[in-house]
């Protein structure tokens, strides 16, 4: 059975440091257990408790399921190794703590870090990529970091392709899970990521539905998206003028992705989101309308 999470970058809880988030996590989790999701993603680290007893009670008392922790690293640099095993696996046992031990390690790239990947972010050619000695190199440290969190809690990790990040692009996703073994590393199909960066959410599924084990539902406005090419947008202004909007408004073919996703029996978890910068958007109200939407195509 596919479940229906929320996640905490929905209300401009962001990796990016673009200051405070402006709701508190106690009424960001108030809100997504009103809205109808079963589940949420940690979030940024310290905004949900990081006690572990602390956290559980937080999710229990509003009866959501913690499901996944986002892990940026900037797999680019060799160097960010010992720091990046060190982050996955204290938030591995973090969750493993708080009794969610089937959750996921969702590593990235540290998206938004590299200026040049950044301001061409929607627009990547093959020029703006890693050369083959250098994605070997990424892949071990993917590796590595994931091999870390399962020898330390036994739990799986997946990898998040994102734009303003060196996986973006559809060869670019191609590269990563060329060199990284299934077992090891799961894909975590993002709609909205792969729209932007080039992609179709449908071909990853076909090609990759035995390795993805996390799903982020995330829409992509076609005008926007258009703009932003046409005038050269980096991320941040994209995601400032609604690159991701509201699910249902934008390119992605929800009801031809939840299809695909059936067909390949997937049965982990969709997480909505919807990434706003800080203090912008309708959170609340727009997690309402995005689970509305779901129930509308049957999930």
């Amino acid at each position: 059975m596919i479940r229906v999470a929320n996640a905490p970058c929905s209300w401009g809880v962001l990796e990016f440091d673009l200051g405070p988030a402006q709701a508190p996590a106690s009424q960001v989790l108030d809100e997504m257990a009103a809205a109808g999701y079963a589940g949420t993603e940690l979030g940024d680290w310290g905004f949900l408790p990081i006690d572990p007893q602390a956290l559980a009670d937080e999710l229990s008392r509003r009866r959501l399921s913690l499901v996944g922790a986002f892990v940026p690293v900037a797999f680019a640099s060799a160097d960010a190794l010992p720091d990046g095993i060190a982050r996955a696996t204290r938030t591995a046992r973090l969750l493993a703590g708080a009794g969610a031990g089937d959750a996921l390690i969702v590593l990235s790239d540290d998206n938004a870090t590299v200026p040049h990947r950044t301001t061409r972010a929607g627009r990547i050619t093959e020029a703006d990529g890693l050369r083959a000695s250098e994605w070997d190199g990424f892949a071990d440290r993917v590796a590595a970091i994931a091999a870390a969190v399962r020898d330390t809690t036994g739990m799986r990790s997946v990898f998040h392709h994102h734009c303003a990040g060196y996986v973006e692009t559809p060869q670019e996703i191609d590269a990563l899970m060329a060199r990284t073994d299934p077992a090891l590393v799961g894909l975590c199909l993002d709609t909205g990521h792969s729209m932007y960066g080039g992609g179709d959410p449908l071909v990853e599924i076909a090609k990759y539905g035995g390795r993805i084990c996390h799903v982020h539902f995330k829409d992509c406005a076609r005008d926007v998206a258009q703009r932003a090419r046409q005038e050269g947008w980096d991320y941040h202004t994209a995601v400032r003028n609604g690159i991701f909007c509201e699910l249902g408004r934008g390119m992605v073919p929800f009801a031809d992705v939840r299809d695909a996703l059936q067909l390949q029996c997937y049965s982990g978890w969709i997480v909505v989101e919807q990434d706003v910068l800080p203090g912008l958007g309708t959170p609340a109200a727009s997690a309402a309308r995005n689970r509305g939407f779901l129930q509308r195509i049957g999930l």
